[in-house]
Formats: C-alpha cells, sequence, structure tokens
C-alpha cells in the first residue's frame, strides 16, 4: 500500500495531483532500480519549505520562467521515498552549490532529509490517533 497525503500541496489549482503523478513515476523508476528496497512512496504536503522551515513553498523563477522545485528521497528505515517541494531561496541555493561542485551533497541536503523524515514519522503517527 502506498502512502499519500490527503491534503493537497497548493489549493485552488492541481499542483498536488500532478505532483503525486510525479512522485509515481519517481517511484516506479526507483523500484525498478532498487527493487524492494522501494516500498512506497508519500508527499510532503507541509505549508513551509522543508530545508529552511521558514519560507512558504510556491514556485520558483527558473531560468526567466515560473517553476517548481520538486524533489525527492529515499527515507531509508522504511523504504519510502518521500517528495517534496523547496522554496526558491532553497532551490537556487542548490542549483548553485551543484554547478561548483556537481553531485556532492550540501549541509541543506542533511536537514532537508532529517526535517521531511520528521515529517513523515509525524504522519504515520497521525495515521495511529
Amino acid at each position: 500500500m502506498t502512502a499519500r497525503s490527503r491534503r493537497r500541496h497548493r489549493s485552488g489549482d492541481d499542483a498536488g495531483t500532478e505532483a503525486e503523478k510525479i512522485l509515481e513515476l519517481m517511484y516506479a523508476q526507483g523500484k525498478a532500480q532498487f527493487g524492494d528496497a522501494m516500498k512506497s512512496f508519500w508527499l510532503y504536503d507541509g505549508d513551509l519549505c522543508p530545508g529552511c522551515l521558514a519560507r512558504p513553498i510556491d514556485r520558483i523563477k527558473f531560468k526567466g520562467k515560473d517553476a517548481v522545485s520538486i524533489n525527492g528521497f529515499i527515507y531509508r528505515p522504511r523504504g519510502v521515498l518521500i517528495g517534496y517541494f523547496l522554496c526558491e531561496v532553497c532551490a537556487k541555493y542548490i542549483f548553485k552549490e551543484a554547478e561548483k561542485n556537481p553531485y556532492k551533497e550540501t549541509p541543506l541536503h542533511a536537514d532537508i532529509e532529517r526535517n521531511l523524515a520528521d515529517a513523515y514519522l509525524r504522519y504515520l503517527s497521525s495515521l495511529d490517533a
């Protein structure tokens, strides 16, 4: 069974639905690559960026156009692919750092993963309540 958030990520549009479709594709690719290590996926639906926990998640400007930064990481203890969006400041920081040091994680990545793991565990706890 796949864990999904019930609340839509953005009110007034289909961003949550579209994000779930993208996440399903990411999950299928991960499942093909990692097999049984991938058990489910979940879309973080918090209002604040999981990188900074301070700014709202919204569209970003990328190369002069509106975009969203949808990302995912595998929370290994549960085998769940967690999908998430970033705010413009955090996304641009990661883009800039990737240009300087391709394929190298930043300290922000560790913060994002910790914050998302905490949010996922809170989500699981809410199911038990």
